[in-house]
């Protein structure tokens, strides 16, 4: 690998880094000034900013006829966010989850998995 691929590499990375930095105070301070939880904040801005370039493949995939590509897009990036992300923070820093959250969230979480698992055996 050429070193300017490697320089290229290494300043994508800084800037991700850096950018996710500046996303995660923004987020913080719109929801101190809106006085919401962050909680509510990452469910709906930060997801949102997060998710639109997979809505723009998702789209263009729809549009080509290629709904195999658009599932499997969402199945896994869903599967990368909870493995990867998730389990790369904990690494970094433990996260507390309140018991009452997760019992809250599960059953949504199991009925949304048995959904996209049905979806995909395209019985349903």
């Amino acid at each position: 690998m050429p070193v300017a691929d490697l320089l290229i590499l290494f300043l994508g990375l800084a800037l991700l880094v850096g950018g996710g930095e500046v996303l995660v105070r923004g987020a913080t301070a719109l929801a101190r000034s809106l006085g919401v939880s962050p909680l509510v904040i990452g469910l709906t801005v930060v997801a949102f900013g997060t998710s639109a370039p997979e809505l723009a493949v998702n789209i263009t995939a729809a549009l080509r006829g290629q709904g195999g590509i658009s599932f499997g897009n969402v199945v896994g990036s869903n599967i990368a966010n909870i493995g990867l992300i998730l389990g790369i923070s904990a690494l970094v820093r433990p996260l507390a989850v309140q018991r009452s959250l997760a019992r809250r969230e599960l059953p949504f979480m199991l009925a949304a998995s048995l959904g996209a698992t049905l979806l995909a055996l395209e019985t349903v």
